[in-house]
């Protein structure tokens, strides 16, 4: 079967045998790199308040590390398309266990400039863990894409709803260290970046997109030139734009809404009297409804299509906003609902935006493209962890929620326009009409 963008590709994931293990691959590093993704979401801007001492800047650690993952992204993108998936993502977890440990140096010695760059770098990994569900659908037939990318999301949740309920007990082994408590989590995230990284170096083989490329050389002769180094640098058809413009689009306002409204969260419930146990519980929650349901939400893209699916994800971040907003702030039920939608709405979006932007895409050019395009995705999360702080700062917590909520709404009408309208038949004979002249 050859997709539409002249890359061949199987009818399902089954006719390709290397793409189980590499899915096996995949899951087991995202079960690693996910417990690293979560420590750093739950204690980052705690720590930034504890250490900077003011609320206002506490979105400051969710920005920096965003946007460190915004420069991750384009680095990861060009690394995977001049070596491969497996070097790539290998590097990027690396990068990102070193950004952990220069977190903890910083807590140490107590020097801010050294957490914020700490925090920059520590973004390679959170982009790392973003970019690898690329991975999974490169050698996923497009009736199977949805669930390629959605098994390789749903393994994150292992790692991330472990790891904040770990906070607790990785601060107070750090604390018998010398280290402060905040930083515990940090020295986790260090160390499963770290093992991610090792597992994907030595064990992602053969490497997928260069797989991916391979295929369509020897499935599709007459089109091989789409996986050349030329290919890379041919512009994309108009249809092939629209695709990866609105699929980049729900990400990116998916993305925005999410970080801002879970990045305040712990420092809500901490002005309000609540401990890290229970902040931990509700962050943990909330990662696991980013995470756990794809393997649903991949059955539903591949079923209705992803425009309808990403359509779903703004009345979910809606109705998160509202209900955050109007949670009594000691009320750790209501909170913990309200993340679980926010965590389902995102999870929505990025899994239908992403296969609308995988889908028109050639081999040759769906790293460099993903690349730019998590580009957008980090810096919407950058400027929602940014601007959270001083949303609370002036206007409250319930404030920003209903703006985030509000703000949502707009992915509505981007993906509902996602869909190509079908000729209608009238032109499609007009159009016949005039080529059969021209030809004559």
């Amino acid at each position: 079967m050859t997709a539409g963008n002249g890359a061949a590709t199987p009818r399902g994931t089954s006719a390709i045998p290397q793409q189980r293990r590499i899915l096996g691959v995949l899951v087991f590093s995202q079960i690693l790199g996910g417990a690293g993704l979560a420590d750093g979401i739950t204690v980052g801007a705690l720590l930034a308040e504890e250490m900077l001492g003011t609320t206002g800047l506490a979105g400051l650690p969710s920005a920096l590390f965003t946007a460190g993952s915004a420069l991750g992204a384009f680095a990861l993108g060009r690394l995977c398309r001049r070596w491969g998936r497996r070097p790539g993502l290998a590097l990027g977890y690396a990068a990102g266990a070193l950004g952990s440990l220069g977190v903890v140096m910083a807590t140490v010695v107590g020097s801010a400039p050294l957490l914020f760059f700490g925090l920059f770098v520590y973004g390679a990994g959170t982009a790392t863990n973003l970019m690898a569900r690329y991975a999974g659908a490169d050698l996923a037939s497009p009736a199977r894409r949805g669930r390629a990318v959605s098994t390789v999301l749903f393994a994150t949740t292992l790692g991330a709803v472990a790891g904040p309920n770990l906070v607790t007990i990785t601060g107070e082994l750090a604390h018998s260290w010398g280290i402060p408590r905040l930083a515990g989590p940090f020295l986790l995230a260090a160390v499963a970046f770290a093992a991610a990284s090792a597992v994907l170096a030595a064990l992602l083989r053969p490497d997928p997109l260069r797989l991916a490329e391979k295929l369509a050389r020897t499935q599709a002769p007459g089109k091989a030139d789409v996986t050349t180094p030329g290919a890379a640098r041919r512009p994309l058809g108009r249809e092939q734009r629209r695709a990866i413009v609105r699929g980049t689009t729900v990400m990116v306002l998916t993305q925005l809404v999410m970080i801002a409204l879970m990045t305040m969260t712990p420092v809500h419930m901490q002005a309000h009297g609540q401990d890290t146990q229970a902040i931990g519980l509700v962050i943990a929650l909330h990662v696991a409804a980013m995470f756990l349901p794809s393997p649903l939400t991949g059955l539903l893209v591949d079923r209705f299509g992803p425009r309808w699916i990403a359509a779903a994800s703004g009345p979910l971040l809606l109705a998160a906003g509202v209900l955050a907003a109007l949670a009594p702030p000691h009320s750790v039920p209501a909170l913990a609902i309200a993340l679980v939608l926010l965590g389902l709405g995102w999870n929505f979006g990025l899994i239908s935006g992403t296969t609308l932007v995988t889908a028109p895409l050639p081999p040759a050019r769906r790293a460099p493209v993903q690349g730019l395009v998590d580009i957008g995705i980090s810096i919407a999360g950058a400027t929602g962890g940014m601007s959270s702080g001083l949303i609370v700062a002036l206007d409250g917590f319930p404030a920003l929620a209903l703006v985030g909520g509000i703000l949502a709404l707009a992915v509505v009408p981007v993906a509902m326009g996602s869909a190509r309208r079908p000729p209608r038949a009238g032109s499609t004979a007009r159009a016949a009409t005039r080529t059969t002249a021209e030809r004559a």
